[in-house]
């Protein structure tokens, strides 16, 4: 699948979906806590911030490839919710564009290489 044809925006699209669901297995996994606390965890690492303190992590162990395809996601043109800054929600469209592009090409063990690398649930919250 060349990723030069799809849309960074749609990989933003899948890739948010594949984080979410990744960040609540982790977290269920993890921790026995009331849903309720759950969902306030994993908002912390899905929201734009915390993407892009994700992206910011994995930054230097990004091959050309997928460096290229996270600019090209940071690009795009699209609106910024009210909540969070322009810079960092474009750096957060670019990992999801990464993770979403990873999923869709089949690249399950460098999508979980770099998952794992995060410490979802594994350190203290303020």
């Amino acid at each position: 699948m060349d990723y030069r044809q799809i849309n960074p925006l749609l990989l933003a699209y899948v890739g948010d979906a594949v984080f979410d669901l990744y960040v609540r297995a982790k977290l269920v996994k993890t921790m026995q806590l009331p849903v309720q606390e759950l969902h306030k965890k994993a908002t912390h690492y899905v929201r734009a911030a915390g993407q892009d303190a994700a992206l910011q992590r994995l930054q230097s162990q990004l091959t050309e490839t997928e460096a290229e395809i996270v600019r090209r996601g940071r690009n795009t043109k699209s609106r910024v919710p009210k909540n969070t800054g322009p810079a960092a929600y474009r750096r957060a469209t670019g990992f999801e564009a990464l993770l979403g592009w990873l999923y869709l090409t089949g690249q399950k063990a460098r999508l979980e290489e770099l998952l794992a690398q995060l410490a979802i649930g594994e350190e203290d919250e303020k």
